[in-house]
């Protein structure tokens, strides 16, 4: 039987896992932590009782993602949660753009720019599923959906910063600027915008769900299918290089794929790899950092603004320009006094993540790559600047600087979540140039980790495609070796 290892346990790393399964093959995944999953981890973090998620939280790409759709993962006991909004984005003026996917209540939020909005978004979110079989390969790549894609593509191609001039006010630049900020890197720049774009017709589309239970749902749920299907997990085994495998592993595997960072990759793989593909790996550029913060809170946040009492996820970081503007200067290397904050109320459509009265509230802030300060005040501030009296409401508090994640999990290199900067050629090319981003030039050995195509997010497609690449080389490795019939 063709053997495989998979190093590394995030939702890429179980996803490679499973396709390879499907097709037979005995696989086995290695994981250095305690705990299955990489950043689709639950934790109580606070106060007994709360369930904080430890990084991933929010699943716009989850719920879409073709090949977790394909898995039935309801069988083994994931089920998708939706708020009654899906995206707030308040102003200091009290207004606030929303994001939902009835289109209706978000043109409400949007006053003069609804049409323009609706214009932009709603062909997007009727032909979601077609766009997202393209979106979700390498950027470039033949378009199953030529149309569809074109559409999509015309609108991701300018800055950010540009195609928020499609509207007029405030509340429609800023609720656009502060999805596309989940780019994480500055907005002024060529496909700045494509993160944003997709993300906003994701939303529209089949919104920004959370798993009921908390994101390791999601970790436990592809373990079990892994599992059903002949695979297994085994924690607390740290590679360090190849040729360990053996000895772990009893064999030498047939394929080996890596869900980590590219460096580590580079450091693991060593001399088998060929030295132009060990030097583009270790010039891998990682992005801006997060500062992620978990606030136990008594009742709710009294945010000014009436939608984001009911809003799953919040953007906080002002009007369009000053979100520019700090974006920018994260990226430069500047730390900020009120840096771009996302905040996550999982608890609204999950009340089963709350105990005795208190909830769970889930917060991070942009800073920059490496930073070693604690910046946990200023995430408060930004809150409290949307929603006065908020320090009153908090009892407990779990902060984790960008060291300490990158500590937590090593792909999250320099606090890095996003698995390497989206810059443009990055977006294009990574994480190096070639016509196999998932293979790494030596024979079996392939890089299946957010800093492959299609990047980041809990939908497995990186580890999808790495694992697609892995088989179409045994198979043509196999029709090779078999002799010609007479």
């Amino acid at each position: 039987m063709t053997t495989a290892a998979v190093v590394g346990s995030g939702p890429n790393g179980l996803a490679a896992a499973i396709r390879l399964a499907q097709e037979g093959l005995d696989v086995t995944v290695l994981e250095c932590a305690e705990r299955p999953g990489g950043g689709t981890h639950t934790s109580e973090l606070t106060l007994p009782g709360l369930l904080h998620d430890d990084c991933a939280a929010i699943h716009p790409t989850g719920v879409a993602s073709p090949f977790l759709n394909s898995l039935g993962l309801d069988r083994f006991g994931l089920r998708w949660l939706w708020p009654d909004l899906d995206l707030a984005h308040p102003l200091d003026d009290g207004r606030a753009g929303v994001l939902s996917r009835d289109m209706t209540r978000t043109a409400a939020t949007l006053g003069r720019d609804a049409d323009a909005w609706r214009r932009v978004f709603a062909p997007l979110a009727d032909r979601f599923d077609k766009i997202g079989e393209d979106v979700f390969r390498p950027v470039l790549h033949l378009p199953r959906h030529p149309l569809a894609f074109a559409r999509f593509g015309m609108g991701v191609l300018p800055p950010a910063t540009w195609a928020a001039h499609r509207w007029r006010d405030e509340p429609a630049h800023a609720l656009f600027l502060g999805v596309a900020a989940h780019a994480f890197g500055r907005l002024d720049t060529p496909l700045s915008g494509s993160v944003g774009m997709m993300l906003a017709a994701a939303g529209h589309a089949v919104g920004w769900p959370v798993a009921e239970g908390g994101t390791y749902a999601i970790t436990t749920a592809m373990i079990r299918l892994l599992e059903s299907l002949g695979g297994a997990v085994r924690t607390g085994v740290r590679v360090t290089a190849l040729r360990e495998l053996p000895e772990l592993l009893g064999s030498e595997p047939d394929v080996v794929l890596l869900d980590t960072a590219p460096q580590a990759a580079a450091r693991i793989a060593g001399d088998r790899l060929p030295p132009r593909v060990r030097r583009a790996l270790t010039r891998y550029r990682h992005g801006p950092a997060v500062h992620k913060v978990d606030y136990a809170i008594d009742g709710d946040v009294p945010w000014t603004n009436e939608d984001c009492r009911r809003a799953g996820t919040l953007h906080l970081g002002g009007g369009a320009r000053e979100i520019a503007a700090t974006e920018a200067a994260t990226a430069r290397g500047t730390m900020t006094d009120r840096p771009f904050v996302l905040v996550g109320q999982q608890y609204l459509a999950d009340p089963s993540r709350s105990a005795n009265g208190a909830n769970p509230l889930y917060a991070y802030a942009h800073i920059p790559h490496g930073h070693t300060g604690d910046v946990t005040e200023a995430v408060t501030a930004q809150i409290e600047r949307f929603a006065p009296g908020f320090r009153h409401r908090i009892l407990a508090v779990h902060a984790r600087t960008a060291p300490q994640l990158a500590a937590y999990n090593p792909n999250f290199v320099g606090g890095d979540i996003a698995g390497g900067s989206n810059h443009a050629r990055q977006l294009v090319f990574r994480p190096r140039a070639a016509t196999d981003p998932y293979s790494l030039g030596a024979p079996g050995i392939y890089l299946c980790s957010a800093s492959t195509p299609p990047g980041a997010g809990v939908h497995g497609m990186c580890g999808v495609r790495a694992a697609e690449s892995a088989l179409a080389h045994l198979n043509s490795a196999a029709r090779t070796s078999t002799p010609a019939r007479a």
